[in-house]
């Protein structure tokens, strides 16, 4: 069985196995054969470099899922085939907002399973502004730090968020909230009115 950490984890445990599942900046494929593991017939890796598609491709004949995930070197979703289910991690907010502004596959049914590693408020607002919803978050610790998993849907509706579900979502792992609040006391040098959303015992 192939192990993944509590980060990895986590998002897999949100993706539909009997779908088709994209996983973007796939880096080593380990989450896409794990997703084998689990039962996925049809998995695309893609990534944006040729060295990290040498790393998943090696994996994939290691693990004997050279059936089932095809290896697919893109910006983004640029030259993927739609999928239902869309899984970028381990990247920045701002960058996966711009990944997901360029899919042009969306329907009521596909679902994006997003790990921001910074800027999460940037894509909390982007994804609301363009018609999205979050419809859970998970939190995930890994490497001493804390992380939070979307899954999300597009919806067509419109709507400005306010700057506390900006930066907390629906993620109420305490672990994560505390990340957020560190977060927001450094922020508040340059605007004070951050102070006023941090949440739990530390405000």
């Amino acid at each position: 069985m192939i192990r993944l950490d509590d980060r990895l984890s986590a998002i897999v445990a949100l993706v539909r196995t009997d779908r088709r599942i994209c996983d973007v900046g796939t880096d080593h494929a380990l989450l896409p054969c794990r997703l084998c593991e689990l039962g996925a017939a049809s998995v695309v890796a893609s990534d944006i470099n040729e060295g990290p598609l040498r790393s998943a491709r090696a994996n994939v004949e290691k693990y004997g899922f050279g059936d089932r995930i095809s290896l697919v070197r893109s910006d983004g979703l640029k030259n993927v085939p739609p999928c239902d289910d869309i899984i970028i991690a381990g990247m920045g907010g701002e960058l996966i907002a711009e990944i997901i502004a360029g899919c042009g596959f969306v329907t009521a049914d596909t679902r994006f399973i997003l790990q921001p590693m910074t800027k999460a408020d940037v894509l909390r607002r982007s994804l609301y502004s363009r018609g999205f919803e979050i419809m859970l978050e998970n939190g995930a610790f890994s490497g001493g730090k804390a992380y939070t998993v979307m899954l999300v849907r597009y919806t067509g509706e419109k709507r400005t968020i306010d700057s506390g579900f900006a930066y907390f979502g629906l993620n109420t792992d305490p672990r994560y909230t505390a990340r957020v609040n560190s977060q927001l006391r450094k922020l508040a040098n340059s605007d004070p009115s951050l102070l006023d959303i941090i949440k739990g015992e530390d405000r």
